[in-house]
């Protein structure tokens, strides 16, 4: 069946695959779509990588890089847990790339496809036969007391915390230049509504629809009981003011990329003006993904 030619649908042309090859099974997974894609006359786009060179070229499969296939492909498919996901949404979210995932993780909120049923999804998919959602980033720029300016995106979350974790921290929030609260505690998260089942749920915070225009601050382990989770406008400005003169602080970008910042330095948040085009199949439904993955309903 594999070794059959199957003519192509027109709605994509260019496919571009991306993970993390280096576990096994993400490799296998990625082999059987590479023949699968190849037997339907689809081009396919990946990155150089050691860990994909048994991979039989020919003029349906090109070497690229994240650019070019940012550029070029008509879909990104990530194969991998959230973490690739995560890491693909800020690479090609000002491409506006249309991207869906196979699931190799744990939890996989944003990876749809299930390896074992992943190709016969995909048909129809590939297809047309698809649901589409845009969700939106957050944008941080951290001043640096040195004029120094640092640009960056994240998906789920922006979370400001000490690089000591039982270490407090003092610090202002402003909203919109209007100073929201003061507060000592081990952190900060700034998540977007994609991002209220990471990081934010795991310390208290609520659950979002992920098509609310909204932004939400829960604090890390506060060191006082009147804190609360706040929700506020998805086109607000949020800025951090560091009031702890000693120490080291951190700013995570979606718990990959690491900045440190120290008393002095500016930390402003807001919506980013990229989105990410998320791909599902045609049938989803984020509150069943939700039973699915957090286990409601179950005794």
């Amino acid at each position: 069946m594999l070794n059959k030619k199957i003519k192509k649908a027109s709605f994509f042309k260019n496919i571009g695959i991306v993970g993390y090859f280096k576990q096994p099974s993400v490799l296998k997974t990625f082999k059987n779509l590479c023949t699968w894609l190849k037997n339907r006359n689809y081009r396919i786009m990946i990155e150089d990588d050691d860990s994909i060179n048994t991979i039989k070229r020919n003029k349906n499969i090109i070497l690229s890089n994240i650019q070019e296939m940012g550029e070029k492909s008509d879909l990104i498919i990530v194969i991998g847990g959230d973490g690739s996901m995560l890491n693909a949404i800020r690479n090609f979210s000002k491409y506006e790339q249309k991207i869906i995932g196979i699931n190799h993780g744990n939890l996989g909120f944003l990876n749809d496809l299930h390896p074992k049923d992943a190709l016969n999804q995909l048909s129809k998919i590939l297809n047309g036969s698809f649901h589409q959602e845009k969700r939106f980033l957050l944008e941080i720029q951290i001043n640096k007391k040195k004029k120094e300016m640092i640009l960056d995106r994240a998906i789920n979350e922006i979370s400001f915390n000490s690089r000591k974790i039982k270490n407090m921290i003092d610090f202002e929030v402003f909203i919109n230049k209007n100073l929201a609260f003061f507060q000592r505690s081990n952190g900060l998260i700034i998540s977007t509504p994609t991002g209220s089942t990471a990081y934010s749920l795991s310390v208290g915070g609520p659950i979002l629809s992920p098509n609310l225009n909204a932004i939400l601050l829960v604090s890390i382990f506060p060191h006082s009981i009147s804190s609360r989770p706040l929700l506020v406008h998805g086109n607000s400005c949020i800025q951090l003011k560091i009031k702890s003169r000693k120490g080291y602080q951190e700013i995570n970008c979606d718990g990959q990329i690491v900045y440190s910042v120290s008393y002095g330095d500016k930390v402003l948040i807001k919506k980013s003006n990229y989105k990410v085009n998320l791909l599902h199949p045609k049938r989803f439904n984020y509150f069943k993904i939700l039973k699915s993955k957090l286990g409601w309903g179950k005794l």
